[in-house]
C-alpha cells in the first residue's frame, strides 16, 4: 500500500512527464522561423522528411494546432523543403511527410514534371524563400503516366503529357508490352520520369545549380507507393 510520502511523488513523478511530453509537443509543433530555417542543412531537410513518412507509416503522426500555426505564420514562412508533386489525390505531401502549415512548399502538377512555372516555383521557394531541399515525388499507379504510354490526347493535357515521353522512350528496351495495361512498365516510366525531372530542374535553372554547387541545396526523386504509402528515395 502506497504511504502518502510515496502518492505525493508517483503524482508529482507522473505531472513532471505529463509536462515534458506536452514540452516535446510543443516543440515539434512549432511553427519554423528563419533562424530555424538558416540552421537547417540540406541533408537535415532530407533526414526529416525521411522520418516524417516513418511516423506516417507508423501511424504517429503529430497532432498539432493547426490553427495555431496559421497564426503563427501569418507574418511569414520559413519552410525547410519544397516537393514537386503530383495533382494524384492519393498523395497529399504535408500528410505522408507528416508535415504542417509552413514546413514545405508543394508544387503540384499532373505526373510531377518541371515545366517552366515549376522550374519557376522552385527558384522562389529555394533562391528567395531559403528552401534547402527540392524532392520530385512520383508515384506509383499514376494515371498521367499511363495517359502518356497510352497516347491519350485531351486539351491542354495533350502537350503535359508529352514532357513525360522522355521517360517512355528511356524505357524502350524494357520487357513486356508498353502499355497501361502493363504495371511494372508504368512504374519504370514513372522512375524514371521523376529521376529526370530532377536533371531538368538542374538543366533548366542556373539559379538551382549555383545553389546545388554551393551545397546550399539538394535535389532528389522519390516514389511514393500508393497501396502502403511508403516513400523510397531514389538516392
Amino acid at each position: 500500500m502506497l504511504s502518502r510520502r510515496h502518492f505525493c511523488c508517483a503524482g508529482a513523478l507522473t505531472a513532471a512527464t505529463v509536462s515534458l511530453g506536452r514540452a516535446f509537443a510543443a516543440d515539434q509543433c512549432a511553427a519554423p522561423t528563419q533562424e530555424r530555417q538558416a540552421a537547417t542543412s540540406p541533408d537535415d531537410a532530407l533526414k526529416e522528411l525521411k522520418a516524417g513518412n516513418e511516423r506516417f507509416l507508423a501511424q504517429n503522426m503529430r497532432n498539432c494546432d493547426l490553427l495555431g500555426q496559421v497564426r503563427a505564420t501569418a507574418g511569414g514562412q520559413y519552410p525547410f523543403a519544397v516537393v514537386v508533386g503530383c495533382i494524384d489525390s492519393r498523395v497529399p505531401p504535408e500528410l505522408v511527410f507528416d508535415q504542417r502549415i509552413g514546413d514545405i512548399f508543394s508544387a503540384r502538377i499532373a505526373g510531377n514534371v518541371a515545366e517552366d512555372d515549376i522550374v519557376g516555383s522552385a527558384e522562389f521557394a529555394t533562391k528567395l524563400a531559403g528552401a534547402k531541399l527540392i524532392v520530385v515525388l512520383g508515384h506509383s499507379e499514376c494515371g498521367a503516366i499511363k495517359g502518356a504510354i497510352d497516347g491519350v490526347e485531351l486539351g491542354k493535357l495533350t502537350h503535359l503529357l508529352q514532357r513525360i515521353k522522355p521517360a517512355i522512350e528511356a524505357n524502350r528496351d524494357a520487357p513486356g508490352e508498353h502499355t497501361a495495361k502493363n504495371k511494372e512498365f508504368v512504374q519504370r516510366v514513372a522512375t524514371t520520369n521523376a529521376r529526370l525531372a530532377v536533371q531538368d530542374l538542374r538543366r533548366d535553372s542556373q539559379v538551382l545549380r549555383d545553389l546545388a554547387t554551393q551545397n546550399e541545396l539538394k535535389i532528389v526523386a522519390a516514389m511514393h507507393d500508393v497501396a502502403n504509402g511508403r516513400i523510397t528515395f531514389l538516392e
